[in-house]
């Protein structure tokens, strides 16, 4: 089944193109990382496929529909982000209580284990969380609807690194007992890499690439060794990244293909979160090339 699918998806915002010919597939029961720099279009693009916006043109299907201000697609999706509201008339408890009105899948007991355990006031009112509690207790809400598409768009801003922790491992416990399609946008990459199955790196609006994580993984290698020996190895490669270490030794990151092995020079495998950094760069050198 496909829950996403979105053909030269494109959104302006007066002259400024957030989204510049999105084209990709979701299929179901699959934890994507949605992946890109600020301002790439990510929440745009959540946004949409929430329903909350229109589209500028292009085509976006969500189970099938138009998301935009349909009711099977907010019944059946839910956007996680810090800007999600509540009514100051309902404290945390009654938000709680009433949410089951609203999703059919809402998992009660999810709620209220997760509620004790992270230690949240029930008697306390959403608007007046600190920012690390309310982004807890969005998490908590996202993942007790269970809906069949659960998107979070940065969903660990303000949590410390040990709730972060407990939010990933709860996440994959859940989808694991209860699978289904979860999109995530973040720029905690290498923390939640072992949660993802896809990544969909995009930038300045279009798509990078959509793959599996095991490819991403594969995607690109690094040469280290004296300079002239790497230059000589790199030469007519599509190289993503290059730092001159000392005045002998290069290191440079390519998109891996077959390699001839030479003497003086290593190869190194390249971080997943390194590989989505160096594609998505406007210079090879990143912040060295600053100072040439």
């Amino acid at each position: 089944m496909t829950v996403i699918d979105c053909q030269d998806l494109r959104k302006k915002y007066k002259r400024m193109a957030a989204l510049d010919g999105i084209t990709f597939q979701l299929k179901d029961q699959k934890i994507t990382g949605l992946i890109g720099r600020n301002g790439a279009g990510k929440t745009t693009l959540l946004k949409i496929l929430a329903g909350f916006i229109r589209k500028g043109s292009g085509d976006v299907l969500v189970f099938s529909s138009n998301p935009f201000n349909n009711l099977r697609v907010s019944g059946n999706s839910i956007l996680v982000d810090d800007q999600m509201s509540f009514p100051d008339s309902l404290t945390l408890a009654d938000i709680l209580g009433m949410a089951p009105d609203f999703y059919k899948r809402w998992d009660t007991e999810l709620a209220n284990n997760l509620f004790k355990y992270f230690k949240l006031n029930p008697k306390q009112l959403h608007s007046r969380l600190s920012k690390g509690n309310k982004a807890t207790f969005n998490m908590i809400f996202g993942l007790a609807t269970r809906c069949e598409l659960t998107m979070f768009d940065e969903p660990t801003n303000g949590m410390d690194e040990a709730v972060r922790s407990d939010f990933y491992r709860a996440l994959l416990k859940d989808y694991i007992a209860h699978p289904r399609s979860i999109m995530i946008s973040s720029h905690h990459l290498a923390e939640m890499e072992h949660l993802l199955e896809d990544i969909l790196l995009i930038h300045k609006g279009k798509v990078v690439f959509h793959q599996s994580l095991e490819e991403v993984k594969e995607y690109a290698v690094a040469l280290q060794g004296t300079t002239d020996l790497v230059e000589k190895l790199a030469a007519g490669k599509e190289i993503l990244h290059t730092k001159q270490l000392d005045s002998q030794r290069n290191y440079v990151v390519i998109k891996k293909e077959e390699m001839p092995v030479i003497d003086g020079v290593t190869t190194q495998p390249v971080s997943v979160s390194d590989v989505c950094m160096y594609v998505t760069s406007d210079g090879k050198g990143g912040i060295d090339d600053v100072f040439k």
